[in-house]
Parts: C-alpha cells; sequence; structure tokens
C-alpha cells in the first residue's frame, strides 16, 4: 500500500469520525429537546395518577376527558383569546413601526442616524424587568393597570430594539438600484418603502416576528404584574388557576399546555422556511 493511499484514507477515517460525532450529538439534542414535549403531550391524555404511575408510558389517545374539561369547566378559551390578541397585536405593532424605523436608519444618510441606531441597540442590553416599578408607576398613572393595553405597550418597547437591529442590517444589504428605478417611475418614499423594499426584507420581517413572538406568548410576569381581572389574564398566568392549593389536576394542567405550545409550534413548522433563508441569505448577498 502507497503512503499516498493510506494518508487518504486516513484523512477519510478522520473525516467520518468527526462527521459520526456530530451526528450523534445532534441526535442527543434532537432527543433532549422533544422529550420534554412528548411526555407532555402524552400527560394530556392520562389522569392525574397515571401520570406518576406510568410517566412514560403510552396513553389511550382518544381519552379526551382532560380536553373537554380544559374547554368546558376553565376560562382556558378566553385566555387563550387573551394571549391571541395580545401577542398579535404586539408583534402587528413591532414590525410596523420597527420596519419604519430599520428602512430609515438603514436606506438614508443624515445627521444622528448612528446615534439613533446605538440608542436602539441600547435597548437590547436593558432588560425591561429591571424598571418593572417605574412601569408599574407609570402605567398607574396613566390609568393603564389591569387593562391589556398595558401589556401591549410594553411588549413593543420590549421587541422594537431586536426588531431594529435585525432588519436594518438587512435593509441595508438590499441593492439601491431598485430604489432608484421605482423613483424614475415616479414612486414615493413611502410607496418604494412598502411596495418595494419591505416585500425583499420579508424574511428578516418572519426572524424578527418569531424572535418577538415566543416570548411575548409565553411571558407570565409582567401579565402577572399588571394584570388582576381573571377574565383579563393571559395563558401562562391563567393556566396557573389550574393548580389548587391543595390538589392540582396534572392531566388538565399538561392538555391546557399542550393546547397552549401547538399554536406557535405549528406557525413556526410553518415559518421555518422562510426563517431559515433570512437567517442565510446575509451570507449569500
Amino acid at each position: 500500500m502507497s503512503d499516498t493511499t493510506y494518508t487518504d484514507r486516513s484523512g477519510l477515517m478522520r473525516t467520518f469520525g468527526r462527521d459520526g460525532l456530530l451526528q450523534i450529538l445532534l441526535i442527543a439534542n434532537t432527543f433532549i429537546m422533544i422529550a420534554p414535549i412528548v411526555i407532555m403531550v402524552f400527560s394530556a391524555f392520562k389522569p392525574s395518577m397515571a401520570i406518576f404511575r406510568q410517566p412514560f408510558a403510552i396513553p389511550d389517545f382518544t381519552d379526551l376527558s382532560n380536553f373537554e374539561a380544559i374547554w368546558t369547566e376553565t376560562h382556558f378559551v378566553r385566555y387563550f383569546f387573551n394571549s391571541l390578541l395580545i401577542t398579535g397585536s404586539s408583534i402587528l405593532a413591532i414590525l410596523v413601526l420597527g420596519s419604519m424605523a430599520a428602512y430609515a436608519l438603514g436606506r438614508y444618510n443624515f445627521r444622528g442616524s448612528s446615534f439613533l441606531l446605538l440608542f436602539f441597540l441600547a435597548g437590547l442590553t436593558l432588560p425591561l424587568k429591571l424598571a418593572v416599578i417605574p412601569l408599574f408607576v407609570l402605567m398607574r398613572k396613566m390609568g393603564l393597570l389591569d387593562s391589556q393595553l398595558s401589556l401591549i405597550l410594553i411588549y413593543i418597547a420590549m421587541g422594537l430594539p431586536s426588531t431594529v437591529f435585525i432588519m436594518t442590517g438587512f435593509i441595508r444589504s438590499l441593492p439601491g438600484e431598485l430604489e432608484d428605478a421605482a423613483r424614475m417611475d415616479g414612486a414615493s418614499e413611502a410607496r418604494i418603502m412598502w411596495s418595494v423594499m419591505l416585500p425583499l426584507a420579508r424574511p428578516a420581517m418572519v426572524i424578527a416576528a418569531i424572535h418577538n413572538l415566543v416570548p411575548i406568548w409565553n411571558d407570565f410576569f409582567f401579565p402577572l404584574i399588571f394584570i388582576q381581572n381573571d377574565l383579563l389574564k393571559t395563558l401562562p398566568q391563567g393556566l396557573t388557576s389550574f393548580m389548587g392549593e391543595y390538589t392540582t389536576n396534572w392531566g388538565v394542567l399538561f392538555a391546557g399546555l399542550t393546547f397552549a405550545a401547538a399554536p406557535i409550534t405549528l406557525l413556526y413548522i410553518i415559518l421555518s422556511r422562510q426563517f431559515i433563508n433570512g437567517m442565510t441569505s446575509g451570507a449569500i448577498k
């Protein structure tokens, strides 16, 4: 056997060894991430005692008693609607305001543009939870305590910095010839932004939406502080009502958790292609 052949085989073995180790790590990571979700779904179809006696056993998927209890014996539908309203309104406002700010900062050169961008980026370094007392005092003076509008305003302020950061870099990478051609055709600046540039920035908008959607939908802290009315509670806050002082119906609780996780999971699956395209488009450009 020649030295060249031996060297080639050694290189292939090292490559396959690294690839095999990487595959093992990815499979292990997938199992670690999926296992809690599978256990949660299985527990949603079991009574409370079966969850503790046989936590890993496959349940009877025809037993929908826990889901029936969620819809008929609790305010789950109301909690779900409240979360949908607050999250949808917040994401819509974040994308509209963030897109406008990112377009101005990414496509126009004016005095103070760098300072404004740094001002938005500074919001990434300041967790709003540290300012909960000033926020509480502010909302009380504005008469917005125990109001869904207070949560929407807080989530908008929380999501704008990351949205401006994500979209500014993407919008700057778009070719300027498209703008020039639209101006020559007589399009206004607003028309250029909404009809020409923002459709091209759709992958970045999907990234910004998913980046803010998950923490807003799952947030428990701010609803706990600003919402007291049971009919205005969001899903994470409302699910705590299923836990009694002395007993907890774990089957019903896991059914509620399954319902709560389903919309975000389905939305991520639907938008996953655009999410991946947005993550890689910067490198391609």
